[in-house]
């Protein structure tokens, strides 16, 4: 038996309501980084951004099989 791949993993996960919840919150994570280095120091805004690409990563991964809004 051939193991399922991460995007098929993935396509499984997205039926799930537990899985938006999570992505949802991932989403508002990053959002707040976002609103968070408007105000914040110089020394404080590279942990900031390497949270937001950390979030994007997720929130890429998560949308796998899914048509783009571009599409």
């Amino acid at each position: 038996m051939e193991k399922p791949t991460i995007e098929q993993d993935i396509e499984h996960l997205q039926r799930l309501d537990q899985f938006q919840r999570f992505i949802e919150l991932i989403n508002d994570l990053r959002e707040e980084c976002i609103a968070e280095m408007h105000d914040a120091p110089t020394d404080k805004i590279q942990q900031l951004s390497g949270r937001i690409l950390s979030y994007d990563q997720i929130l890429t991964m998560s949308t796998w099989g899914q048509p783009s809004a571009t599409e």
